[in-house]
């Protein structure tokens, strides 16, 4: 008996050892392009970045002179890599605070709230002086869904100023439902697990003002509200205008064109600040890479296209004209959208977009494909005995376009105004009940708002991820070898190169 299965244990091993050597399941090899990409290469990017926010009225914000020389910058430092930049320019809606906004209680405790501090003005905020009786909409709903729905204001008195939970939909969901039911005013109060204001944008111009205070103010006012005789005072004082930004797009040389990795970070940051880490942090990034990737040479099988996306912070406006723009034919090449949007935060996680919906938080369904982009990463970081946590797909950054187009994606982000937990610390160092970025959305984001470890990694992750995925593309759309390889050995057969070629 022990013989025999001594000797059926080997043939396990042997088995075993069998498929590892044909290629199942192997410890991830260490990237080139992670070692030829240098957190000193990306910080210079960064630097230069910073210098162009000074000099420019403090920030890179789209339609602002800031923004243009970022614009200028980047195509400059793509076309001495070698490559041919296009610049894409289109038109959105420009927003600008031009004075101090007024949130106050005026009855039954008179108080006035701190702008920035106890609450901001949402970015597409339209002007307006309201003074009104506050109402709660849905305050049975947890919270996280209240106004996401037009039943959720049934009975919302006429004129009256909207009390609205953030979370389960977008900001301009909830306004617009809150428009719909005659509010003259919107107070969209923060989410119990992030600290400070909201900081967001409706995506779209408004007529009424619309505010968001911190979630202790929100929730203090609700109850005041459920008894009846809250007053408000909302005065926001806004410009909403047409303006010109834009998207710049580079491919490599090397590689085949029908099956094309796209590779985004956004170009522009929030009037507030210099957006050094948002999202400076990857747009560096991708530049550091673009000027590295060509010495991959054979490689780089799979068109690696760089995209960095304008008008981000005004609502995902740049990708998503660039997927609304680009012909079908075009659309279809695109294997998959790796998505690079805060890399730098000082009080970091490791986090990877959630492609499989593993934890049921998504807001957006992730394409076939998504969860072996999601497993790229967590296998290059926990092969280097690195930490990952999954975050959710909700919609915030560019990566929407191209999922709600059916191209699977995926990617890093280091976090942004979310607060930090204690198993998160314990897990990454750091702060616990602290954001992940204490400088989100202000202007403290710069140079020097960064932990300069967990950036390192993040920056070897992006690019290991980057080069996996331009070597192929199987795991994710089944694309393997190049077509005119084939064409010009002859006619691909069944396990030529070890599998089949599907395209």
């Amino acid at each position: 008996m022990r013989k025999a299965a001594l000797a059926s244990l080997l043939g396990l091993s042997l088995a075993a050892t069998t498929l590892t050597a044909a290629g199942a399941q192997a410890a991830p090899a260490p990237s080139r392009l992670a070692a030829l990409v240098t957190l000193k290469a990306v910080r210079h990017h960064q630097e230069n970045l910073q210098k162009i926010a000074d000099a420019n009225g403090g920030n890179r914000a789209a339609g602002l002179p800031g923004n243009t020389i970022t614009v200028k910058y980047i195509a400059d430092q793509l076309k001495r890599a070698g490559y041919a930049p296009r610049v894409q320019k289109f038109p959105f809606d420009f927003w600008q605070e031009t004075a101090e906004p007024v949130f106050a209680e005026t009855a039954p405790t008179p108080r006035t709230f701190a702008p920035r501090t106890d609450f901001g003005t949402l970015q597409y905020s339209g002007s307006g002086d309201v003074t009104a009786a506050a109402t709660a909409v849905d305050p049975g709903s947890a919270g996280t869904g209240s106004g996401c729905e037009a039943a959720d204001f049934a009975g919302f008195p006429k004129g009256g100023i909207a009390l609205i939970q953030r979370g389960g939909c977008l900001y301009a969901d909830k306004a617009g439902n809150a428009v719909a039911a005659g509010a003259s005013a919107v107070v969209i109060y923060q989410r119990p697990d992030v600290e400070g204001p909201v900081a967001g944008t409706l995506t779209k111009p408004f007529a009424i003002p619309v505010v968001g205070p911190t979630n202790a103010i929100g929730v203090d006012l609700v109850r005041q509200a459920q008894k009846g005789g809250l007053t408000l005072r909302v005065k926001t004082a806004t410009l909403n205008q047409k303006k010109e930004t834009a998207n710049v797009v580079a491919d490599t040389p090397r590689g085949r064109a029908d099956n094309v990795v796209v590779i985004g970070a956004h170009n522009d940051s929030v009037t507030a600040g210099p957006g050094i880490n948002d999202d400076g942090s990857g747009t560096a990034t991708l530049l550091a890479m673009a000027q590295q990737i060509g010495k991959l040479g054979g490689k780089v099988r799979n068109q690696v296209r760089f995209a960095f996306w304008g008008a981000e912070e005004e609502g995902l406006l740049g990708s998503q004209y660039y997927v609304d723009h680009l012909p079908k034919a075009d659309l279809d090449k695109i294997a998959l959208n790796l998505n690079f949007d805060m890399l730098a935060s000082p009080n970091f996680v490791r986090f990877v977009y959630d492609g499989d919906n593993s934890t049921g938080g998504n807001n957006v369904e992730a394409p076939d494909g998504s969860g072996a982009i999601e497993k790229e990463f967590n296998d290059y970081f926990t092969g280097r005995g690195l930490a990952t946590d999954p975050t959710n797909f909700d919609g915030r950054s560019d990566y929407n376009a191209f999922i709600t187009a059916g191209i699977p994606a995926g990617g890093i982000f280091a976090g942004a105004e979310g607060v930090k937990t204690a198993a998160q610390a314990a897990r990454y160092g750091g702060t616990a009940g602290k954001p992940y970025d204490p400088c989100y959305h202000q202007a403290c984001d710069r140079y020097d708002n960064v932990s300069l470890t967990g950036f390192d990694e993040m920056i070897d992750g992006t690019a290991a991820a980057t080069e996996a995925f331009a070597y192929s593309t199987l795991t994710v759309n089944g694309n393997e070898f190049a077509r005119k390889r084939a064409q010009n050995k002859g006619a691909a057969k069944p396990g030529q190169y070890g599998l089949y070629t599907t395209s």
